[in-house]
C-alpha cells in the first residue's frame, strides 16, 4: 500500500507512519498542502491522510483540489480519511468530499480502520470525539 500523508506536524507524521507502517506499505510525505497534486502526478497512493491544517493548504482545500482535478480528468480518484481537530471540523470534511475522517486524538486502532474501510470503498465517519463515543 503506498500512502500520502500531508502535514506539517511531525506527531502526527510520526503516529500516521506508525499506525500504518509495515514491510509492504510505502509513504510520501508532504509538508505543504500545495505540493499533494504533484505527488499525486508522480505517484497515485492507494489513499491520502490529510491532516486539517498544513501549511498554506490544510485537509479541506487539498481535498476540493483533488476532487476539482478527478472530475476534470486531470487526476485519478485519491480516497481521502482527514484527520480533525475537533468535533466542529466534521462538516468541513463532509463538505469537501473526504471518504473518511476521523477526530484527533489519533489513536493507531481508529486509523488502521479508517483506512481499510475506506481503501474497500467504504466511508468511515466519527460523528462524535472519541471520548464521547463511549458516553
Amino acid at each position: 500500500m503506498h500512502v500520502l500523508i500531508a502535514t506539517d506536524a511531525q506527531y502526527v507524521l510520526d503516529e500516521v507512519i506508525a499506525a500504518l507502517g509495515t514491510p509492504e506499505t510505502s509513504f510520501t510525505v508532504c509538508r505543504d498542502g500545495r505540493d499533494v497534486t504533484d505527488a499525486v502526478r508522480r505517484r497515485t497512493p492507494d489513499i491520502a491522510v490529510l491532516d486539517l491544517q498544513v501549511a498554506s493548504m490544510g485537509a479541506m482545500a487539498i481535498t476540493m483540489n483533488l476532487r476539482l482535478d478527478e472530475s476534470g480528468g486531470r487526476l485519478p480518484h485519491v480516497p481521502v480519511v482527514m484527520l480533525l481537530d475537533r468535533l466542529a471540523d466534521v462538516h468541513l470534511a463532509r463538505r469537501s468530499g473526504a471518504e473518511g475522517w476521523l477526530i484527533k486524538p489519533i489513536d493507531s486502532l481508529r486509523l488502521r480502520r479508517a483506512v481499510q474501510e475506506v481503501r474497500a470503498g467504504r466511508t468511515w465517519h466519527e460523528a462524535a470525539a472519541p471520548a464521547m463515543q463511549n458516553s
